[in-house]
């Protein structure tokens, strides 16, 4: 009953991020502010995947079930609530009170994910205890290693939500009260972490194959260190460079871990295309982060580098892992195979192609949003028939 319970419960949360996707995209087209498309992009499309599956994968990681199975249904309206306050915050709409009661909503949801999560895995907090069979022996220590990076993705989800807090509610924040920092908090430490730990435990699984264990605890180390460096150093000097290297250093390598993977692999399937694409945007994407810490600071690289890195790195990722775990041709609804999730993977890329040339060839862009849009939708739909043959 509880999984059944956690895995309703992690359909609805994808749902909202699929909705908040073909929204983020939408606005978009039309051009929202930045502050928008963070919201909706991170706190609304990946965030609340991550939530969603995070409650499934992390106690069954850590060798241990969920101790409150009722906990996505508590969190969910809060942090959904929270996003549509912080949403409409970022247009200046309703009251001033109203980025304060979401980004509280939000903090409120977020204390409810990481209690009931770290209370579930109190015993075993390293995850030495991994679950991992004696006919997967082999796989212990890079589980082992991938299991021991999780609550630092915690610590993150903790420290960004409170910077998020700070910048609505007036607490004292950690750093400046800048929002990129709480953004790197929760992108790079959050949802970047947690790519790289939960990704180094699924996709070897998934392609039958077995990463270089020197590279996972590069990427690993690495990963956990530039986000932190980041939120520091983002208003500029020293800091930003070294912390842009450390995580360069964590996504390029976690690309080549997923190459060789796919290289190693005899499997090939649709949702392989997406993870590949995202480890491609994520390289390009710390490439332009690297520019920017080293060049001239341009407010169109800015842009690009929130893009290539929200909707590329992190959100192929997620669409691509979503079609592992729903297949599309599962799907009751018309054209729901595995060729329209190709397409609608090859529209996110390309969209996000398109807009980088965009920079150069401004009518490019708008051709880029349109498809990028057209990406999502399919993505959605073919979420929504995957959901339906449940």
């Amino acid at each position: 009953m509880t999984a059944a319970t956690v895995s309703r419960w992690a359909r609805r949360y994808v749902l909202v991020g699929a909705g908040s996707l073909m929204a983020w995209q939408a606005g978009v087209v039309v051009g929202v502010p930045r502050r928008t498309e963070v919201v909706l992009g991170l706190l609304g499309f990946v965030l609340h995947v991550v939530f969603g599956k995070a409650y499934s994968l992390v106690p069954a990681y850590f060798d241990r079930t969920l101790t409150f199975p009722r906990a996505p249904a508590v969190q969910f309206p809060l942090t959904v609530g929270g996003v549509s306050g912080l949403v409409a915050a970022s247009f200046d709409v309703g009251p001033s009170w109203v980025g304060a009661a979401g980004a509280l909503l939000w903090t409120l949801g977020v204390g409810a994910f990481v209690a009931t999560v770290g209370w579930t895995i109190r015993g075993n907090p390293t995850g030495r205890e991994t679950a991992t069979g004696d006919h997967n022996a082999g796989r212990r220590p890079v589980d082992r290693l991938a299991n021991g990076f999780v609550p630092v993705a915690l610590l993150y989800l903790l420290a960004g939500t409170y910077e998020t807090l700070a910048l609505y509610a007036g607490v004292p924040p950690l750093f400046d009260g800048y929002p990129p920092q709480a953004t790197h908090l929760l992108a790079a430490g959050t949802a970047g972490v947690l790519l790289f730990s939960l990704g180094f435990r699924l996709l070897p699984r998934f392609m039958v194959a077995h990463p270089p264990r020197w590279l996972v605890g590069v990427v690993l180390l690495t990963g956990a260190s530039g986000p932190a460096l980041l939120a520091t150093g983002v208003a500029g000097g020293g800091l930003l460079r070294i912390g842009g290297a450390v995580e360069a250093v964590a996504v390029v390598g976690y690309a080549v871990a997923v190459g060789t993977l796919y290289h190693r692999s005899e499997r090939r399937r649709v949702g392989f295309v997406g993870v590949l694409g995202s480890a491609a945007c994520g390289v390009v994407g710390v490439a332009v982060g690297l520019w920017f810490a080293f060049g001239r600071p341009q407010p169109s690289l800015a842009v690009a580098h929130l893009r290539l890195n929200l909707l590329g790195f992190l959100g192929l990722a997620v669409v691509g892992v979503s079609y592992q775990f729903y297949p599309p041709s599962v799907g009751t609804l018309p054209a729901a195979s595995d060729r329209t999730a190709l397409v609608s993977i090859a529209a996110l890329a390309s969209g996000l192609l398109a807009q980088l040339v965009g920079h150069v060839v401004p009518v490019v862009a708008t051709f880029g949003h349109l498809l990028a849009f057209g990406g999502a939708v399919l993505y959605a739909y073919l979420v929504v028939a995957a959901f339906r043959a449940r």
